[in-house]
């Protein structure tokens, strides 16, 4: 049940019919610009991390005051 070479080059003859060979090779070049980016956001600023995780930890309190309380049962 593998594929073999016929119905890929099939496969491959009727994506360049449908999209033309310009925008097949732009979507490849689209899609390793991607690529390049997501490494390169990976790589950068791992100092960064800590910063953010300590603001996580950061406790809000959300709490209405008493004079917010008495204007909600008004």
């Amino acid at each position: 049940m593998g594929l073999s070479i016929w119905q890929i080059l099939i496969v491959v003859l009727l994506l360049v019919l449908l999209f033309g060979r310009g925008k097949i090779s732009e979507l490849m070049g689209d899609m390793a610009k991607g690529i390049k980016s997501f490494k390169k956001g990976m790589a950068e600023d791992p100092d960064e991390a800590p910063k953010v995780a300590e603001q996580r930890d950061q406790t809000i309190d959300v709490t209405p005051s008493k004079s917010e309380q008495g204007k909600d049962n008004a």
